[in-house]
């Protein structure tokens, strides 16, 4: 299968990452939004609006299946998607399981961007599953810039950490206030996760939902056959230089198959083919 990967920027490569080493046999495409990032501060019309040019250029792509691997699209966007022709698959709900799953206490934190905050998505999915679970959010919209600038381990992104994370910073388990997970509601927050630990302490279980989602493909994939030599392309509204050394860093590999596209043009055109 080939498969169709969105995000705003470089943060949704840490989902792609999952997804190339759980199902290694099976074709990408990745779409960062580059030129548009960060979708946290966005209306929820404007995200909406966003995600479906990003479809619309990966249904282009011939995709046979679309992953969300941005939180804020998948808070706000997810259902206005549901029309499309191949299925589509979100970060919150395998995020929010992954969360239910691993918390001991009941107690879960959620960080992420004002708009997926906002939302109130992960609560909402949270409490589906354990609607007893008490969830505790914080908006962290810096985290988003600091990431894009490689910055997640400088005295800035701590400081930033240490103001957001007040009062969690270690707190004692037995703390009503304190979550013993905490879920990284932004794909961009996973390149944190080493200072996160750091500053949080042994107690708090960071939930990184790239993981979740890969294993959530599996009701498609197990029985597709693999191709023998798949192909992985990486797309970038903007910016590709700077894009280019992330997913090096992030993806692990030296040589990648990198192209800036034009949203426009391309949703001009799939507007002309269907009218």
């Amino acid at each position: 299968m080939r498969l169709g990967v969105f995000d705003s920027g470089i943060g949704g490569l840490t989902v792609l990452r999952a997804i190339r080493r759980r199902w290694p046999g099976h074709a990408t495409v990745y779409l960062g939004d580059t030129a548009r990032v960060p979708y946290g501060i966005k209306s929820r019309q404007t995200v909406i609006h966003y995600a479906r040019q990003n479809t619309r250029l990966l249904l282009a792509e011939a995709v046979d299946l679309l992953v969300i691997a941005c939180n804020t699209a998948s808070a706000f966007a997810l259902e206005a998607l549901r029309d499309l022709p191949v299925p589509v698959v979100g970060v919150i709900e395998p995020g929010a399981a992954a969360a239910v799953g691993a918390t001991r206490s009941g107690r879960i934190g959620v960080i992420g961007t004002a708009a997926t905050i906002a939302s109130g998505a992960y609560e909402a999915a949270i409490r589906r599953l354990a609607p007893a679970a008490r969830v505790s959010s914080r908006a962290c919209p810096l985290l988003v810039p600091l990431a894009e600038e490689g910055w997640e381990t400088t005295a800035v992104a701590r400081a930033t950490l240490e103001r957001y994370l007040e009062g969690w910073l270690p707190a004692p388990a037995s703390d009503p206030e304190t979550p013993d997970v905490l879920v990284l509601g932004c794909t961009h927050y996973p390149v944190f996760k080493p200072l996160l630990s750091e500053l949080l302490g042994p107690g708090i279980t960071l939930i990184d939902s790239a993981d979740a989602v890969a294993a959530a493909l599996a009701p498609w994939l197990d029985a597709a056959p693999p191709e023998p030599a798949p192909g992985h392309r990486l797309l970038v509204t903007d910016a590709a230089d700077g894009f280019a050394r992330a997913a090096r860093r992030l993806l692990g590999e030296t040589v990648i198959d990198l192209q800036v596209v034009d949203l426009l043009p391309a949703v001009a055109d799939k507007q002309l083919q269907e009218g």
